[in-house]
């Protein structure tokens, strides 16, 4: 399992309402990354997706409590076991964590690398949801690109395993 995220200087990754940057190369890297792969997401991160749609290209999973929640065009699990369960019954071998904050907190354990975009510039908003600090779990930074700049930003995509 990997995870996929943008984050600030501080590991933010949101404010609760939505993302913290509007990067296009930074999409363009997560639509290439994450197509044709399975997303497990939250429900609050499903409803930040346009028209609260799954994400085309993919098979999408949503991870939520709400055992009432239903949305078309995608898996749903309660918990972590039924998680391990569709994802054996699925075949799936590679899928990607994107989000929410909880979501990446619960599942970081099960993950084996996490592509992270880092920006530079701190976000105009200031973050209240977190992504994991890295550095500070225990994680290597395995590559980097130069940096990339974009609407005013400076943002490298890098790659983290576990150590």
């Amino acid at each position: 399992m990997k995870s996929i995220v943008c984050v600030s200087p501080d590991w933010g990754i949101g404010d609760g309402a939505g993302m913290l940057y509007h990067i296009p190369g930074d999409l363009k890297y997560f639509r290439e990354q994450t197509a044709g792969h399975t997303v497990i997401m939250g429900r609050k991160t499903l409803d930040s997706l346009p028209g609260g749609k799954p994400l085309p290209k993919r098979r999408n999973i949503v991870l939520t409590r709400d055992r009432g929640f239903a949305r078309p065009g995608v898996y749903l699990c309660h918990d972590l076991m039924e998680l391990q369960e569709l994802l054996a019954s699925l075949g799936e071998k590679d899928p990607f964590v994107i989000g929410g904050g909880e979501i990446y907190k619960m599942l970081l354990p099960w993950c084996d690398s996490c592509l992270v975009t880092r920006v530079e510039q701190p976000p105009e908003i200031r973050p209240s949801v977190f992504f994991p600090n890295l550095e500070k779990e225990g994680w290597t930074e395995k590559s980097q690109t130069p940096p990339l700049e974009e609407n005013g930003l400076r943002y490298r995509f890098t790659e983290w395993v576990r150590e």
